[in-house]
């Protein structure tokens, strides 16, 4: 930091008991009184009619009024500064630095400390120190800009803050390789055992240097500053993004209390803030000037103060041109009273529905090229597509466990995303299975609903595992993921003809339809409405037996039965010989089979028929179909017995 001495006396000011009265140590009397707000200084009246106009008016004024008494109570800066410009009046020893520099120069305009009064005065040795210290230093010019809040309105009738902004503008928009002069630089990539000051003399200096240092102005010096760097044309719209993301962070909590939200002047300041920062950010929206997280937490921030709707969308604009880069847990925005669940499903709602409509995606996920005129166009492809349907999975997952969440809010949020946009329904099923434990008491109906949103020909091997033992999903899905894990098995592993294979059929799609009521009253299975939106394929007796015997369920220790983020993990068991005995499907399940097998008309045209036994044990019952009289021996190899166990 820069300082300038001014005079050469020793200081002679004295500060009796009690503080308020201050007098200079001479052999002659003080013959005035100058009464500055609540202090009194006893002074004596040569050294300041020298210097000061404005003193010489008023101690005229005082005698003619037979009075040593002389008041001033507008001085800028006070007492201190008063004290500063009544020692130079006697050539005491002065320190002047950014701190007080400012003042001192209003304080000295106050008083008429001008060259009209005497050489050499005050003013002209404080502007001297002002272009030869203050300004040629980034820091301090930064200090001395701090101080003008506090001297309205005189440090802007000096163009004393325009100077100081002047100073810093120039610096922040200088060359980097030009930048010689001390700055703040603790973000990025310094690792935790890195010495800051040796990064800086091995590195080159950084595009944003200067983006910490400001962070400590208020938010109206700061915006003007802001706007005098913009204004140069230098610096990219990146890195005044990086310069609000730090000023966010630093005056923005990352959690609120209630307490906070509630106090009017805290919501005032925060708005103020909110709109400053915003109204700063570069106009072309499509730029990636700042990250989604960041204008997310603007948002969320905006939404807990009710900042009002035309920041909210502004923001909300933003956002949707990057919210496939957005994180989950920067969705989890908290929802306002009288909202009745924990965080803003209507929001994302609105996010995503946005989201696909400016990119002219329709539901089928069908791209439009008749898109309106208004809308700015977003840089969409399919990659684009699959993470935000990752993201909506995922943020459906979180949403699922709160017991307020409704059923038409959660098909709303699974639907809002095109099928063609999910390359994989394990998230989707996910989110279902938290949905369905922590709403035990769903109508049959609503559980039908929610599990038709999820397509098997789409779940992974391990999910399909987990579903085919799940007993919160109607008993439907869990014989169409049986039959698509056989069809995938006999495909040799192959998801995209195991999907071809399972093309609809009459009989077994009937034979399920009129099982149906029969097997609600017993079981508590699903309804036909699945049944008939996605018809099963005829399964073969004996690919099943191996299917069902490779399925297995593997539970992390100390974790609760239930569902997939509840500790749960997903194994493929390596033997199939080995494990076949270990699995035990449910009643309803093998009920289920019974009745297919007792109907149906495997491949090769043996009639299976149903076995007598159909109590809940761990195996699956037998079933024997007696083939017809054999024509030739070629034939002899398809006429046997067929067993599930």
């Amino acid at each position: 930091m820069k300082f300038m001495k001014l005079g050469s006396k020793p200081d002679a000011f004295q500060t009796d008991g009690g503080g308020d009265s201050r007098y200079v140590l001479s052999e002659l009397p003080s013959d005035i009184v100058i009464h500055v707000e609540e202090a009194r200084f006893y002074l004596h009246k040569f050294p300041l009619l020298s210097k000061s106009s404005l003193l010489q008016r008023l101690i005229i004024e005082a005698s003619q009024n037979g009075t040593d008494q002389v008041y001033i109570h507008d001085i800028p800066g006070g007492v201190k500064t008063f004290e500063i410009c009544a020692k130079f009046c006697y050539g005491m020893v002065v320190t002047l630095n950014a701190y007080n520099v400012v003042a001192a120069r209003c304080a000295a305009e106050y008083l008429g400390m001008t060259e009209d009064v005497d050489k050499s005065n005050l003013v002209f040795k404080i502007e001297v120190f002002l272009n030869s210290g203050i300004f040629r230093s980034w820091k301090d010019s930064i200090i001395a800009l701090q101080t003008t809040d506090a001297l309205l309105p005189w440090s802007e009738q000096l163009k004393l803050a325009a100077r100081c902004i002047d100073s810093i503008a120039s610096k922040a928009t200088s060359n980097p390789c030009n930048v010689v002069w001390s700055y703040t630089y603790n973000r990025k990539s310094a690792s935790s055992d890195e010495i800051v000051e040796a990064r800086k003399n091995s590195q080159p200096v950084p595009k944003d240097w200067w983006v910490e240092d400001l962070c400590e102005l208020d938010v109206d010096l700061y915006k003007r500053v802001m706007v005098a760097v913009k204004s140069r044309g230098r610096i990219t719209s990146d890195v005044v993004g990086e310069a609000l993301k730090a000023y966010a962070s630093r005056w923005l909590p990352e959690c609120f209390e209630a307490a906070t939200i509630d106090d009017d002047a805290y919501s005032m300041a925060y708005k103020h803030l909110l709109e400053t920062i915003v109204w700063l950010l570069p106009s072309d929206k499509g730029s990636s000037c700042c990250s989604c997280r960041f204008f997310l937490k603007l948002l969320k921030v905006t939404i807990l103060i009710g900042a009002g709707e035309m920041l909210k969308e502004e923001l909300m604009d933003r956002v949707v041109l990057q919210l496939h880069k957005a994180s989950i847990s920067d969705l989890l925005i908290p929802a306002r009273p009288p909202a009745p669940t924990t965080y803003d499903i209507q929001l994302v709602l609105t996010l995503v529905g946005r989201y696909m409509r400016r990119a002219g995606v329709t539901e089928d996920g069908i791209f439009l090229n008749n898109l309106d005129q208004e809308m700015f166009e977003t840089d969409v492809d399919d990659e684009s597509l699959l993470a935000l349907s990752k993201i909506v999975d995922g943020y459906l997952a979180e949403v699922a466990s709160d017991p307020n969440l409704s059923v038409s809010s959660f098909v709303d949020l699974a639907t809002s995303m095109p099928d063609a946009a999910r390359a994989t329904h394990d998230g989707l099923y996910t989110a279902i299975d938290v949905f369905l434990k922590l709403h035990p008491n769903l109508p049959k109906a609503e559980k039908r609903k929610i599990s038709s949103l999820m397509d098997v020909k789409k779940l992974s091997k391990e999910a399909c595992i987990h579903a085919a033992q799940n007993d919160r999903l109607p008993l439907r899905v869990v014989v169409q993921v049986l039959f698509f894990e056989q069809l995938r098995a006999a495909a040799g592993g192959n998801p995209a003809a195991a999907a071809a294979a399972m093309a609809p059929n009459g009989g077994i799609a009937r034979r399920l339809v009129e099982e149906e009521d029969d097997d609600e009253d017993n079981v508590g299975g699903g309804g036909g409405d699945w049944s008939k939106s996605r018809a099963l394929p005829t399964p073969t007796p004996s690919l099943l037996k191996k299917q069902l015997g490779s399925l297995k369920l593997a539970v992390v220790p100390g974790s609760d039965e239930g569902g997939v983020d509840d500790g749960r993990r997903l194994a493929r068991v390596s033997s199939v010989a080995n494990q076949s005995s270990r699995l035990s499907l449910s009643s309803r399940s093998r009920r289920m089979f019974d009745r297919l097998w007792a109907g149906g008309k495997p491949p090769g045209g043996e009639v299976v028929s149903k076995s007598s036994d159909t109590s809940g044990s761990s195996q699956s019952p037998r079933s024997s179909a007696k083939p017809p009289a054999s024509k030739s021996s070629s034939s002899s190899s398809r006429n046997r017995r067929y067993s599930v166990s």
